[in-house]
C-alpha cells in the first residue's frame, strides 16, 4: 500500500503541475500575489522534467501580466490618490526590453519595477506630471504648488512599487 500511495502522490502532483502550467498559458493566473505564489512553486519542482516544464510558461505569464496592463492596474490600485503614471511604465518596459542585462530573469514585472527604481524614473515622470496644464485645470501653479504635487506623486507612487516588489524575497533569477 506505501509504494502505491506514493506513486499516486506523484502523480497528482505533476498533473497538478500541468494543471497550474495550463492555467499559467491561457492566462487564467494573471495577478501578483497568484503568479508568484506560483513562481515559488516553480522554483521548487519535484522533477528535473517539472522545472523545465515551468519555463516558458512562467516567462509567457509574467510578460503577458505587464503587456495586459494587468500590473499596471494593480500598480494604479495601490496609489489611488496620485495614479501610476502609465508613460513611465511603458517607457520602463522599453527599457527592459532594451537592456542586455534582461536576461538574467524570466521574470520581465520584477524586471520592470526594478528599472523604475535603479533608473530612477520616479522622480522625474512625478515632475513631468505635475507639470502638465491638465493637472490644473484653470488655476495657474506656482512653482511651489508643482513641487508639492510631484512629491505626493513620488511618495505614492514609489510605496506602490515597493509594495510590489516586497512579494520578492530574493532576485528571481534562473535556476
Amino acid at each position: 500500500m506505501g509504494a502505491s500511495s506514493v506513486s499516486s502522490k506523484k502523480k497528482t502532483g505533476h498533473q497538478s503541475a500541468r494543471q497550474i502550467i495550463e492555467s499559467l498559458m491561457t492566462h487564467r493566473i494573471n495577478t501578483l500575489t497568484e503568479l508568484c505564489r506560483v513562481e515559488r512553486l516553480a522554483a521548487a519542482p519535484e522533477t528535473a522534467a517539472d522545472a523545465q516544464a515551468f519555463q516558458e510558461p512562467m516567462t509567457s505569464a509574467w510578460t503577458y501580466y505587464v503587456t495586459s496592463n494587468q500590473m499596471l492596474t494593480e500598480l494604479v490600485g495601490l496609489a489611488p490618490n496620485y495614479p501610476v503614471c502609465a508613460e513611465m511604465y511603458t517607457y520602463a518596459q522599453d527599457l527592459v526590453r532594451n537592456d542586455p542585462e534582461a536576461n538574467r530573469s524570466w521574470n520581465f514585472a520584477w524586471l520592470v519595477l526594478r528599472k523604475i527604481v535603479d533608473d530612477n524614473l520616479i522622480p522625474s515622470y512625478a515632475d513631468a506630471e505635475a507639470r502638465k496644464p491638465s493637472m490644473w485645470g484653470d488655476m495657474q501653479p506656482t512653482e511651489a504648488d508643482i513641487q508639492q504635487l510631484a512629491a505626493r506623486f513620488v511618495y505614492e507612487w514609489t510605496t506602490a512599487v515597493n509594495r510590489m516588489l516586497q512579494h520578492w524575497q530574493a532576485e528571481p533569477t534562473w535556476y
